[in-house]
């Protein structure tokens, strides 16, 4: 048998450093391309999708919604008025939904009774809701081409408190904030508080 040479001994160890650096960076690029769960939001097919990764997006502008939430519901028509405005100018709309009960079923036929606009978003782990400072269903927030957050808070002053609107809004905070934004300004307001239904806190 020939005995293996202090030279060959050298070579397998520098091929096995080789490899186990190969198997490292594939991990990584793996783990890159598969964020685990709770570092990223979904669509209702379970991909993980980052709503900011389009280049071409000149405002991103995420509202929080729930299916069983009566007053985002209200406001459906006026989330429609502003995607109509504002995607043909660059703004991309995002429907988020951070009930992490909420089912993938759920939200397609809570889209298509309410015909919300954009695309819908699961953010079971609260990602996008802690990134936009959201509390409250329904709220919106902007943010600019460099995913820059703008605004975050109501759509408009409609809603006073429970059980008690105007008959129409006095501020639209949301569409002066995409406004803003479009036009390479900050919006008047940088926050303000809504009023609806608590998102769900995470068990």
């Amino acid at each position: 048998m020939r005995r293996t040479t202090e030279c060959e001994l050298q070579r397998g160890g520098i091929c096995a450093i080789i490899a186990t650096l190969l198997l490292s960076a594939s991990v990584t690029l793996a783990a890159g391309n598969n964020p685990k769960p709770g570092s990223s939001a979904f669509d209702l097919d379970g991909r993980a999708v980052d709503p900011f990764a389009a280049t071409n997006a000149a405002a991103t502008v995420l509202v929080f919604v729930a299916c069983e939430c009566p007053i985002a519901n209200r406001y459906a028509p006026e989330i429609r008025r502003m995607h109509e405005k504002f995607s043909p100018r660059g703004a991309r709309f995002w429907m988020v939904y951070a009930d992490p009960d909420a089912t993938a079923e759920e939200i397609r036929k809570h889209v298509r009774e309410f015909s919300l606009p954009g695309e819908a978003l699961r953010d079971p782990r609260h990602a996008l809701a802690r990134k936009s400072k959201a509390k409250i269903t329904p709220e919106g927030a902007v943010f600019d081409a460099r995913g820059r957050l703008a605004y975050h808070g109501r759509i408009d002053d409609r809603v006073v408190d429970f059980g008690k609107e105007r008959s129409a809004p006095t501020q639209r905070d949301l569409h002066d904030a995409i406004e803003a934004v479009l036009a390479g300004r900050k919006p008047r307001k940088a926050s303000t508080a809504a009023v609806g239904c608590r998102i769900p806190e995470l068990r």
